[in-house]
């Protein structure tokens, strides 16, 4: 399965953007992580494709909400309220495994991520 992440792009702090991440085939769970410059990737949610179950990082809870359009493959990170914090190249993953209520990605050789899409946040 191939993804394609698309919908970054800057604003300005308290602005809102919507990521895309269209999969070319069936997946079970697509995940959003992110990478600030200097820093490790870290997860942002994820979501359960067959009963769209979902889970959210609490530095993003209450801001970011992750959705699906299962008719067009695509999942989607909805980002409200954003601050320079939020600042990363973003990233969608599949499979995603779900431990603890935090999301990690595929291991290396055991899944897709998406290419990225850069968020910048500034006035």
């Amino acid at each position: 399965v191939q993804l394609q992440a698309s919908g970054g792009g800057l604003v300005q702090p308290g602005g809102s953007l919507r990521l895309s991440c269209t999969a070319s085939g069936l997946t079970y769970s697509i995940g959003w992580f992110r990478q600030a410059p200097g820093k490790e990737r870290d997860w942002v949610s994820c979501v359960s494709i067959p009963d769209g179950t979902t889970y959210t990082d609490d530095s993003v809870k209450g801001r970011f909400t992750v959705s699906r359009d299962d008719a067009k493959n695509t999942v989607y990170l909805q980002m409200n309220s954003l601050n320079p914090e939020d600042t990363a190249v973003y990233y969608c993953a599949t499979p995603v495994t779900v431990v603890g209520d935090k999301c990690r990605g595929p291991y290396p050789g055991l899944g897709s991520w998406g290419q990225g899409t850069q968020v910048t946040v500034s006035s």
